[in-house]
């Protein structure tokens, strides 16, 4: 048996059981199986160590989601708590218990404007199929069942069942595993640095709200459901929109009666110096994924907070919503993320995003690599943040199909000691909120070295 520890374990074992019966999310079995897999061992605060004793700087918290940094005592005493005094029961058959209800309310005394009613996932993906069954549902309550359509982006993720798979905007995605979900239509994503050509931020955010426009009309404003969209996309390469972009949005959805759904999962608990990206980026969702930071990563949950347009509609309607999982609401990762909420409230977390912590790692990041001839744009709010790497800076060229720079860079992270995504010639971050200073100016410099050892790999 193996022990949980970079001492005791022994790489080559694990690897050779890994690649005997683990088969990855997202990855090449294969070659990972030739190679091996990277063997994380144990973590503390925002670092990993993995079984070779390398100490290792997650700039990605996790998968996006490690809001509290690894080791809290608070959310591992949650769920050993309640593990021992209820480690499980449905929430099916008109039943309830205590962490479900008391989560429900804790969700929405952070969430924005009437988004007060919670229905419980395991996972983002989960938490979007439930919102395509559940903005298609109400239209049918309504009367309405052929107001079935989803509108969506490119470049959009938004998780990858079927349901998620299919609203998303990944063609990489869509090429497997298909048919798709029916009824999915998609627009241009909001990139003013890649994709406006000469247009100012201002004239592509109403550029962009045009192309939704342009698509209700031609599928035709009633048979048009929702609107789906993330505040800022993550995994598309933190793309950050024009700051009139959701203003614009917005006025679309209400001028054609469609309901306005936000994609959380990343956004969500802090990222931005809000509770939720939708109060940074302005606009007002009906209906809203979350996940990830709701427990901070340490046991799946995802929830779906629903506004009180379509809550009475189905609270009003006397016909059952079938719809739901084992797991939904399970006692243990709700009293995880019970406490992971009142953690937060108590250190202030959101408000340290804001004020302090996320503005502080956006100035010092551009200074220490705005300058670099690897990088042609940098955006990000908050403690998420997207960097695109380019061949020339002016004029603007990008690398070929020839060279992969974003793995190449990801390459040179992953031996110096820093977890940084790939995300095609983009690189992104999203470090734990509670980071400090010193920590963020580490990451920095960790930043530039790779960007210049990445350099004169391609020179």
């Amino acid at each position: 048996m193996l022990e949980n520890n970079s001492t005791s374990v022994n790489t080559a074992d694990v690897q050779t059981i890994d690649a005997e019966h683990h088969m990855h999310p997202f990855t090449n079995t294969g070659a990972l199986n030739k190679k091996g897999a990277r063997v994380i061992t144990h973590a503390e605060g925002i670092y990993l160590w993995d079984s070779e004793g390398n100490k290792i700087l997650d700039g990605m918290a996790g998968l996006w989601c490690v809001n509290m940094g690894y080791g809290r005592s608070e959310l591992i005493e949650a769920a050993n708590s309640q593990m021992k005094q209820l480690a499980y029961y449905n929430t099916f058959f008109q039943t309830t218990h205590a962490p479900a209800a008391q989560l429900a309310k804790e969700i929405a005394s952070v969430t924005p404007y009437d988004l007060n009613h919670i229905f419980f996932a395991n996972s983002g993906s989960e938490a979007i199929d439930t919102i395509i069954r559940m903005v298609r549902q109400y239209w049918a309550i309504k009367g309405k069942p052929y107001r079935n359509i989803l509108i969506a982006r490119e470049n959009a993720y938004h998780g990858s069942t079927i349901g998620g798979t299919s609203l998303g905007g990944m063609g990489g995605m869509h090429k497997q595993g298909g048919p798709m979900v029916p009824n999915i239509a998609r627009i241009r994503q909001p990139y003013w640095y890649g994709e406006a050509g000469d247009m100012t931020e201002e004239e592509f955010g109403i550029a962009c709200a045009k192309a939704l426009e342009d698509k209700i009309l031609e599928v035709g404003p009633d048979n048009v459901a929702a609107f789906v969209g993330e505040p800022i996309q993550g995994a598309g390469g933190v793309i950050v929109p024009p700051a009139n972009y959701w203003t614009e949005i917005q006025k679309v959805c209400d001028k054609y009666d469609i309901l306005l759904a936000a994609d959380e999962v990343i956004c969500g608990f802090g990222r931005t110096g809000n509770w939720f990206g939708c109060e940074t980026l302005g606009f007002k969702p009906d209906i809203m994924s979350m996940a990830k930071g709701l427990s901070s990563g340490y046991l799946p949950i995802a929830a779906v907070a629903v506004g009180d347009r379509i809550a009475n509609a189905f609270i009003e309607h006397n016909e059952d919503f079938n719809h739901g999982f084992t797991y939904s609401g399970h006692p243990v990762a709700a009293a995880v993320a019970i406490a992971n909420i009142q953690l937060m409230k108590k250190e202030n977390i959101v408000e340290y995003v804001a004020k302090d912590i996320g503005p502080y790692f956006q100035k010092k990041l551009r200074e220490a690599v705005a300058d670099h001839p690897l990088v042609g744009h940098i955006e990000g709010i908050g403690l998420i943040a997207g960097l695109a790497l380019v061949k020339s800076k002016d004029p603007k060229e990008l690398f070929g199909d020839t060279v992969d720079i974003g793995m190449v860079c990801r390459d040179h992270c992953f031996n110096n000691g820093l977890i940084m995504r790939a995300v095609g010639s983009r690189m992104v971050l999203s470090p734990p909120l509670v980071i400090s200073h010193a920590e963020a100016d580490e990451l920095c410099e960790k930043v530039r070295l790779c960007f210049d050892l990445t350099l004169k790999s391609v020179s």
